[in-house]
């Protein structure tokens, strides 16, 4: 797989994503469903942590990838879901920091909802990779 970024300005980079990707020569393509702060039995976990919620989500989405015989490096979009933009953006390295250590810099949209599937949970993730 060739993943090429296409980047017609240079300030996302600098946050982290890039603005789009170029995936050519890929044979495997998952899409991940959201993924938010439950545990492996389906409990809610969390309540009110933002940073512990993003953590967990985080390693939902690797299980998904992991199970797929993929990791975060194969990751091309991210879609994040929050109730609290604000609340997100502080807690924003815990993701930045996995991302960045699987170097990658997905295509990512952030978006303040009302309210997420689950009560109590504050952020969800979404995901497509490719291999």
């Amino acid at each position: 797989m060739e993943r090429n970024a296409v980047n017609p300005v240079s300030w996302s980079t600098e946050l982290g994503f890039n603005q789009g990707e170029v995936v050519s020569g890929h044979t495997r393509t998952l899409y991940i469903s959201g993924q938010t702060s439950m545990s492996s039995e389906g409990k809610p976990e969390h309540d009110g942590d933002m940073a512990a919620q993003l953590a967990l989500s985080i390693d939902n989405v690797k299980a998904v990838l992991a199970e797929a015989d993929m990791s975060l490096s194969d990751l091309v979009r991210l879609n994040v879901y929050t109730t609290d933009v604000d609340l997100l953006f502080q807690h924003y390295g815990v993701l930045a920091g996995q991302l960045g250590a699987a170097g990658v810099a997905p295509t990512t949209t952030m978006l303040g909802v009302t309210r997420l599937a689950i009560p109590g949970q504050l952020v969800e993730l979404e995901g497509t990779a490719v291999a």
